[in-house]
């Protein structure tokens, strides 16, 4: 039987083998494809790749974060995650009130100019610490704007009231399972312009059949090497983690992309995962004292059985 971590292994190959050269916002270039469609079935596995190290501290204490209605990086912060960082701090060294050095195209130009990599850095790292210790100057630059949390906790209204979408949809799961309804949506075009990053897994639905929970993400933009890894992880531990809830079981995960794409420097990152073989995926350990989806912390999650290749390294489009 295959490995399931092969239908990522196939989307990589697909995309190197058919990718469209296109240009694109960072000024990276791209390898891209419209729409593709990934599944994988929970029972065999957390789908958590293994042909490179994915942190899953990362992946679970941003979704928490998700879940907690946050937008700003400071909780991150304080978990050691530092994904969002690079929108956080684009928009400290864009504000009148910095007065550093020019980081301007800092995403690219690091990359290849070691002095301004290290500059990079070292400010980077005093943003970092001013978030941690100074409540105002964290309101202000730690704050990422509408984003996930906030549509998924607090979705606001034309009458000025906000609406729950991730506590509605779970009770909606208890009480009408049937539904074709059970959806989430976290793109808002009135807001998606106040936000850091445009929500790029913009909406999310939920199937039960047999006692199984599954779960269908629509991601509008999906960068293969980077993030999608992690998007896998995170929407498959969102369905353990509302099933948990809900008394089901984890059924599917279908994971379906619209601009899937290859940036063109982690072409040879990708040829290197691809010539590894799979490793069995791990399994999920959820803390069964807890039963609630909005009371989980990090200590409550945890992995057996992971084993996987080394990280491979690869730069961060911004």
């Amino acid at each position: 039987m295959l490995h399931p971590e092969y239908e990522y292994l196939n989307m990589c190959r697909y995309v190197l083998e058919n990718g469209n050269k296109k240009s694109d916002r960072t000024g990276t270039g791209t390898l891209s494809v419209f729409g593709y469609q990934m599944r994988f079935d929970l029972e065999k596995g957390f789908p958590l790749l293994t042909t490179k190290r994915i942190p899953f501290r990362l992946v679970a204490s941003e979704l928490l974060w998700f879940i907690k209605g946050d937008t700003n990086i400071r909780y991150l912060l304080q978990q050691n995650n530092h994904i969002w960082n690079e929108w956080a701090f684009k928009n400290w060294i864009e504000s009148d009130e910095y007065r550093g050095p020019d980081m301007k195209d800092f995403g690219l130009k690091s990359q290849n100019d070691e002095a301004f990599r290290q500059q990079y850095e070292k400010e980077m790292e005093w943003f970092i610490n001013r978030i941690l210790v100074d409540d105002d100057f964290a309101a202000q630059y730690g704050e990422l704007g509408p984003v996930y949390g906030k549509q998924w906790r607090a979705w606001a209204t034309t009458t000025g009231e906000t609406i729950d979408q991730l506590k509605d949809l779970v009770e909606q799961i208890k009480k009408n399972p049937d539904s074709r309804r059970l959806i989430l949506s976290s793109w808002s075009p009135e807001f998606t312009p106040q936000m850091a990053l445009p929500p790029c897994h913009t909406l999310f639905q939920f199937y039960v059949h047999d006692g199984k929970l599954s779960c269908q993400l629509y991601q509008r933009s999906g960068d293969i090497f980077l993030g999608i890894p992690f998007n896998i992880a995170s929407y498959a531990l969102l369905t353990h983690l509302i099933a948990h809830e809900c008394g089901l079981k984890a059924g599917e995960f279908v994971h379906t992309i619209g601009d899937a794409h290859i940036y063109s420097n982690h072409i040879e990152q990708i040829e290197t995962q691809l010539s590894r073989e799979p490793k069995p995926f791990p399994r999920i350990i959820i803390n069964k004292e807890k039963q609630s989806l909005f009371e989980m912390e990090m200590e409550d999650i945890s992995l057996e059985g992971y084993d996987p290749h080394p990280s491979i390294k690869a730069p961060v489009a911004v």
